[in-house]
């Protein structure tokens, strides 16, 4: 593996005070730790707290309700945890998620390690054990004595920065500790743990003054001259992710001054135009043909990779998206350029890729550049006709998806993993970001079926969720959105199984296996929980279906009754699978 790092210089618009300056202010009233905890919160910009409540974490449920912080209490807390994800990204704000002891903090994990995947920011806040019950059995008692501190309650994989805070005066590393990592690009997710008897203690120092600190790292002007240079000695493609979602513009003023053909990730569709003449297609999970065929009959000879992972469900980890000299890697994470192929020549640039992109821009404006521009194959999208028998398939709903509801409106679209994101993937088509949401490479099922309500609430407009039944029965919280009237669409393709796993399983040559679910009446469980919705069991009455969505103000569902026949675009995936278990490779 060749893989260069450029140094970066760090452009920070406002330093942090030392600790004496940030904490010297006397508080004019006596402030619980519970308090002091949600006010440091709120100073640094969260207006939202997802979770569940619970006898242990009362003071810190308490203190968040007679704050200005918006809170909503979940039917679960793994759903509070992905909802929180999806809020942060609408509101490109930190969201706090709240829970009790013991499996108030465990059944969060997993949305906590999508946020970790995802690079949202947001803050757990638990209670633990109190201090002379632990190791007494308490009631869901949290201490080293029942449950694991490490990854848990220490920084590690799972969280950037864990701590359990044993005193009110640790409430100073606390905020720095929190004030640095809100302030950085990029992810972060903390967990702040309580004692009960913690959180109602007074607080015994001065209060804290958050003063965030916001940096931008930045590729030298070395970095980028060499980067034009590599870029200039022949063609080459630029493979867009969601990290690169506030740099549309200047992504596509970059591609239509060098002729550069574009691809993009699941993730990052609508970044980059999808019917820009310069679009090869979708790469990875439900991606497009038409990409393959690119980098087998024009393989560029460097491809600039700009805020990706390149992890499998972007590239398959397959060795024909590795172009003929490699990659140069972008990203504000200087660990990620190399790792999906370690291999291939890397030419990597920790830095914000708008800044970066914009520096391109400026040398290719002073030094033009003429590549050669190959005819590029495109997305292939057949007409579709309507059938009047049998049940729906799910290239007419997603066409129909594709008229009324991306093409028709402004409404926040998103997929929820496995075969509803691959249609989703193949299938619809953005030309502007921040139109669609699809998961990350951790793909867990009801993040998106969760996450859709955190997503319309901090959006303050309409946000529809493509989701299959599989993931609306394990995971949902179509009562939380009824409670505060969230205007969330679900649009559940009930073909009566998990239909990877089924599909899955067959072309992987398993039979026998037994992926089916109990038909399910969605319409009837939404309106037994309060919320709308409506039935479609044949193709003719979609559109009706859809608009009728679109037009409701409270929660609503459109329960489509899928033709389970119908083969969704996973083949690459399964083939990958199949690749993996027949030998060892690394590329």
């Amino acid at each position: 593996m060749d893989v260069k790092f450029q140094d970066t210089q760090a452009n920070t618009t406002e330093q942090l005070n030392s600790n004496k300056q940030l904490f010297d202010i006397k508080p004019s009233v006596t402030f619980s730790v519970a308090e002091a905890v949600v006010k440091i919160l709120k100073d640094m910009g969260v207006q939202y707290a997802f979770g569940v409540s619970g006898g242990a974490i009362a003071p810190v449920w308490a203190a968040l309700h007679q704050s200005s912080i918006q809170v909503l209490h979940f039917r679960h807390e793994a759903g509070a945890a992905f909802a929180a994800v999806e809020a942060h990204f609408a509101s490109d704000r930190p969201i706090v998620v709240f829970t009790t002891t013991g499996p108030g903090i465990t059944n969060a994990l997993t949305g906590l390690l999508a946020a970790r995947w995802e690079g949202a920011k947001v803050i757990l806040v638990s209670a633990s054990t109190s201090a002379p019950q632990r190791g007494r059995w308490a009631c869901q008692e949290t201490s080293t004595y029942t449950m694991p501190s490490a990854g848990i309650f220490t920084s590690g994989q799972i969280f950037h920065y864990a701590t359990t805070v044993e005193s009110s005066d640790e409430l100073t590393e606390v905020s720095r500790r929190l004030s640095l990592g809100l302030g950085q690009p990029g992810g972060f997710v903390a967990h702040i743990s309580i004692p009960t008897n913690i959180q109602t203690s007074s607080l015994k120092t001065s209060l804290p003054r958050v003063t965030l600190s916001h940096s931008v790292a930045t590729a030298t002007e070395e970095t980028i001259t060499k980067c034009v240079q590599l870029m200039s000695e022949g063609p080459f493609a630029i493979w867009v992710g969601f990290g690169a979602r506030g740099a549309a513009k200047e992504i596509c003023q970059l591609a239509e001054k060098t002729g550069a053909a574009v691809m993009c990730s699941p993730r990052a569709k609508g970044i980059f135009p999808e019917d820009h003449p310069q679009f090869v297609g979708v790469s990875g999970f439900g991606g497009h043909e038409s990409v393959f065929r690119y980098m087998q009959e024009y393989r560029p000879l460097r491809t600039l990779v700009l805020g990706t992972r390149l992890g499998e469900r972007t590239s398959l980890l397959l060795p024909v998206m590795v172009p003929l000299r490699g990659f140069l890697h972008v990203d504000i994470d200087p660990e990620i350029p190399g790792t999906a192929y370690p291999s291939a020549e890397t030419f990597a640039i920790p830095s914000d890729i708008k800044v970066f992109v914009k520096g391109l821009l400026k040398h290719f404006s002073q030094h033009p550049v003429q590549l050669t521009k190959p005819i590029l194959s495109r997305p292939e999208h057949s007409i579709i006709n309507l059938r009047t028998y049998g049940k729906v398939r799910p290239v007419v709903l997603m066409d129909t998806i594709q008229r009324l509801i991306v093409e028709g409106s402004d409404v926040l679209v998103m997929a929820e993993s496995s075969s509803s994101s691959a249609w989703a993937n193949y299938m619809l088509r953005f030309a502007k970001p921040h139109r669609y949401r699809n998961c990350s490479g951790f793909a867990s099922m009801g993040h998106i079926t969760t996450g859709v309500v955190g997503a319309a609430l901090a959006r303050r407009g309409k946000a529809i969720a493509i989701v299959g039944d599989g993931a609306m029965l394990m995971n949902n919280e179509i009562s939380t959105a009824v409670k505060y009237q969230i205007p969330v669409v679900w649009i559940v393709l009930n073909d009566g199984r998990y239909n990877m796993c089924d599909r899955g399983m067959g072309m992987l040559g398993f039979q026998g296996v037994d992926a089916n679910i109990p038909q399910t009446d969605f319409v009837k469980i939404a309106c037994g929980m309060g919320a709308d919705g409506i039935r479609v069991e044949r193709e003719a009455d979609i559109e009706a279906a859809l608009k009728k969505a679109i037009a409701a103000i409270a929660p609503f569902v459109v329960d489509v009754v899928i033709d389970p026949t119908q083969p969704a675009p996973i083949e690459s995936r399964i083939q990958n699978l199949i690749t993996q278990s027949s030998r060892n490779y690394y590329y």
